[in-house]
This record gives C-alpha cells, structure tokens and sequence, in this order.
C-alpha cells in the first residue's frame, strides 16, 4: 500500500545538531577520563533513545549510553545496599568536572544534565555482556527499591527501525516524529513515551510506505491514519503490555502513554 498525505515532521537543525554533537564529545571524553584512562571523544559511547533512533523532533531530551568496562559492573555489583546508585554517583562526579557550572544530578537509572539553553541531556551507564542466544545486551543500574539491574539492546533496535524504515521510503520514522508535533503541539499535558511511538509505528505500519516521487498513490487521503487507529483500536487499546520493541522484542510498557496515543491517533485521523 502507498501513502501520499503531505510530510509534516519535526526537525532539529544543524546548528542544534552541531551543539548535540559537541556535549556528547565532552561527556563520553569525561566517562573515558575516568573510567578507561584515555581522552577519547567517540569511544564506549553511542545515542540511544529518540535521538539514536532518528525520532527524535527536539533537543529536550537527549539520551547517551556510556559503556563502562565490566570490572565495574562486578565492584558496585558487590556492594552491600544499591552499588547502583553509587555507580550513577561515580559517573555523576565524572561529568561534573566537565560541566561544574550545569545541574548534574543522579536520578533512577541515569545521570541527567539540564543547560542553561534547556537542552537535557540523560546520561546512562551500561556494561556489555553476551545473551544466550549470542547476542550483545546491555546491562544498566535500576537505583529503585533498594536497587537491581536490567537490561537492553538499543542497537538492535536502532538497527529495526533504520531497516523498516528504509522498505517505507522513510514513512516509518515520518510517522513516528509527526505523533511527537501533534503530541507536543496539542496533547502536552498528557505522558507519550517515545518508545511508545516508536514501536507502535513500527508494528502497525504494515507494508505502507510513502511513493517515489511522479508515482501517485493507490489509496485516498487519510486511508494510513485510518488503519494505523484501527490497529490501536484492534490490538493496543485493551491490551497494553502486547507491544514490544523494535529488533530487541523488549516488552514495551504502554499502560502510561495509552490514554495520549489513543489521543494522537484520533487526531491524526480526524476524530
């Protein structure tokens, strides 16, 4: 199926992208200060989140993980009472010699850093390991009751949106940053993860994708929002914890941003 409404996406600008780029050199620099005894800007760190997905449509929230060498992961494990939370403070203090002047504080599972600008940064330190299937995940510190550890594959699912993205023309990662305007535009009040969106789109998308320029489509206008509502309507709306993430099959909680999505949906189609 073929889609031919007008693109209308969010989209930080080069400068913004220029800025983005310059903090995430000096934070993954201090993590590898620290940590690795080495100045390196671009080593043991990656964009995860909206940003690393390329779904992202401002610069509120930037998300980094820094991977640290595993030897860590087995000093703060041994601690007696949440080494989690000495690990976020450990890495805290690392980024604090960088940006002494910026509000750098340990929250849950990440470092965050509010600029002056507005920019936030959410810093998230993980440790690499193998699952049984041989793939690599990554194991991150939870500080909540009394502390534990889980885990992810933000590659993975980095990697399934670029790829599906690619079969659409680009009509996935469309979709997903044209939810975020309408969500942040008209629904603010309301909580829609990012990962919500992500995943939702690319579970009902389908085999839609936009037409190569000259082609025209070969269904009316509004048919994409349409289906993508009954896909909420049919599969989500009842049944929250049925989605999962993208490539890491990671269950995907949706109980929060259910309420906003259906929202965005029926907007999108004109309910």
């Amino acid at each position: 199926m073929t889609f031919y409404v007008q693109k209308h996406t969010g989209v930080i600008n080069q400068e913004t992208r220029g800025l983005i780029a310059k903090r995430y050199r000096t934070v993954t620099r201090a993590i590898n200060r620290e940590f690795y005894d080495s100045y390196s800007e671009v080593e043991h760190s990656l964009y995860v989140g909206s940003y690393g997905r390329c779904t992202a449509v401002d610069a509120s929230d930037i998300d980094i993980m820094v991977i640290l060498p595993r030897e860590e992961y087995d000093h703060f494990d041994s601690y007696r009472g949440n080494g989690q939370s000495r690990l976020l403070q450990s890495v805290r203090t690392a980024i604090k010699q960088s940006y002494s002047t910026s509000d750098v504080r340990a929250d849950g599972q990440v470092v965050k850093i509010a600029f002056s600008d507005d920019m936030k940064f959410e810093i998230l330190p993980a440790f690499a390991s193998v699952d049984w299937a041989g793939n690599t995940v990554y194991d991150y510190p939870d500080t909540n009751q009394g502390g534990n550890w889980l885990s992810s594959n933000p590659k993975a699912e980095q990697e399934a949106i670029r790829q599906k993205n690619k079969l659409s023309n680009g009509l996935l990662v469309d979709t997903c940053r044209h939810m975020r305007v309408v969500r942040d535009s008209c629904f603010k009040s309301y909580h829609l993860s990012g990962i919500v969106i992500d995943s939702f789109v690319y579970s009902a998308i389908k085999d839609w994708h936009w037409c190569n320029p000259g082609v025209p489509s070969s269904s009316p206008k509004g048919s994409y929002e349409e289906t993508i509502l009954r896909y909420w309507e049919d599969f989500i709306q009842f049944s929250p914890n049925s989605l999962t993430a993208p490539g890491s099959s990671d269950s995907v909680n949706v109980q929060k941003s259910n309420e906003c999505l259906g929202k965005v949906l029926r907007y999108m189609a004109g309910k």
